[in-house]
């Protein structure tokens, strides 16, 4: 195995299960001051649980394993178990052996350090690397850790193992019990007390509390608290779209599957837009509603009767009693010009001037077409006037849902939306029509301008 294979292995893991953020460690590329390296990465279990795996190649292991000082503390081991006494634990002895050795070579390194021989600035080491830079102390196995000077007994404890960091409660420093924010020195044996279940403390992130001096545990701690927050989001997210489902009596719709047709990567995704207020519930209801069937033009909108000079709404000049309808075919706004044409019993149908269909009927009954202005807006409860707009862009996954963000974003409330996919040689061109709801069709401009800056879409018009 080499370095391309530990990265290899590095991507079918994070392929294989959810990579949890913030807790990739590459010390291939960047080694640590005693030369070790490996890949250090965590990941989400099947089960939930969070597991750290370690990849490196045999050589790494080797010198992680059984590096300089390790090497010394074996040696004396086995002198150790020559002189082993009747009284005591074999592994006790070579626990002690070893712990005689390390403490014996740091006491040199200091030595060494002070003197101004090797190991010292001047002595040709790595450059910003210097031996008071860095303490070394021991687990209760006699294991050596190196931290940075000021390290505490929580920065132990997440050298060691991110979870043991999450989950230290307390620590003994040489068998006695000291405060979570103690300074450690060189040669000391730290005992971690840790909780079995459980998470860090804000305090920890305290600066002024000096609970924590490596960059490595600020970061575990951070991403553990992002980790908590992510799944509150999603939890809140998920309770939404699911109360949704029930609303529309879509439960037997999957979650994976609507997010796949929003354009997101699983249902977490969906959970986690949806919790951050990123992708609103009218977009999912648009996709869930079927589109309405077309209707005529008699039928488009319900009659109401016009509003008197001054009041909100189609205003038909001269014939105030007369009942109006919004023709579907232009969907007229204020402040479009407008025209009307009276209907067989079903009042006076407003179309934009201009319109196709108005121009038809106009050359069949031109005695039929009378003139009609928008009334005075109600500004304490304006009226809503629903408008087609026609968006053309290159279909891809999560369009119909970038699109939609716009128009939550510029306040325009959606209330249908219709859809088409046409392959075109190599390439796939999306369709989509929305109805949205304006008190003024002017105020359309602004969002549409925001529409065209979605990446892929061509073209965003009214209809």
């Amino acid at each position: 195995a080499d370095v391309a294979d530990c990265y290899a292995v590095l991507g079918r893991v994070h392929e294989r299960f959810r990579a949890i953020a913030g807790e990739l460690d590459d010390y291939i590329a960047r080694p640590k001051a005693n030369g070790y390296r490996s890949l250090h990465t965590v990941v989400e279990a099947d089960d939930g649980s969070a597991v750290e795996i370690q990849i490196r190649t045999g050589e790494m292991h080797e010198h992680a394993e059984v590096g300089l000082s390790a090497h010394w503390a074996y040696k004396e081991a086995d002198a150790a178990r020559a002189a082993v006494a009747a009284g005591g634990s074999f592994e006790a002895k070579v626990a002690q052996a070893r712990l005689v050795v390390l403490r014996q070579l740091l006491a040199w390194q200091r030595d060494l350090a002070g003197d101004g021989g090797p190991g010292s600035a001047d002595d040709g080491a790595a450059p910003g690397v210097r031996f008071d830079d860095r303490i070394y102390v021991f687990t209760p196995q006699a294991a050596l850790v190196e931290l940075t000077a000021g390290a505490t007994p929580i920065d132990f404890a997440y050298a060691v193992h991110t979870q043991l960091g999450h989950r230290c409660r307390g620590a003994k420093v040489d068998g006695a019990i000291v405060p979570l924010n103690t300074a450690l020195k060189s040669g000391q044996v730290v005992e971690v007390i840790a909780a079995k279940s459980g998470g860090p403390s804000l305090d920890w992130l305290n600066a002024e509390l000096g609970y924590l001096q490596s960059a490595r545990s600020k970061a575990k701690v951070r991403a553990w608290f992002n980790a908590q927050t992510q799944a509150s989001t999603i939890a809140r997210g998920r309770e939404a779209v699911e109360k949704l489902l029930q609303r529309e009596g879509k439960t037997a719709l999957k979650h994976a599957d609507l997010a796949a047709r929003l354009g997101l990567r699983d249902a977490d995704a969906l959970f986690e837009v949806v919790g951050k207020d990123e992708l609103s519930l009218r977009s999912i209801e648009a996709l869930l509603r079927p589109a309405p069937a077309p209707k005529s033009d008699a039928d488009d909108v319900t009659l109401r009767p016009a509003h008197a000079p001054g009041g909100g709404g189609v205003l038909v000049v001269g014939v105030g009693s007369l009942l109006t309808t919004l023709a579907r075919c232009c969907r007229p706004a204020p402040p479009d010009r407008v025209a009307g044409y009276v209907t067989r019993g079903k009042g006076v149908a407003v179309h934009r001037v201009g319109c196709s269909n108005l121009r038809e009927l106009a050359g069949r009954s031109a005695e039929r077409v009378i003139d009609v202005a928008w009334g005075a807006p109600d500004h304490a409860r304006p009226a809503l006037y629903p408008v087609d707009v026609s968006v053309e862009a290159n279909d891809r996954p999560g369009l119909l849902r970038d699109v939609s963000e716009v128009l939550a974003k510029e306040k325009i409330n959606v209330i249908g939306v219709r859809s088409q996919s046409v392959r075109d040689g190599g390439s796939e061109t999306a369709y989509m029509t929305f109805t949205v709801e304006v008190a003024d069709a002017d105020k359309l401009a602004t969002a549409l301008t925001q529409v065209r800056r979605v990446p892929g879409v061509r073209s965003a018009r009214r209809r």
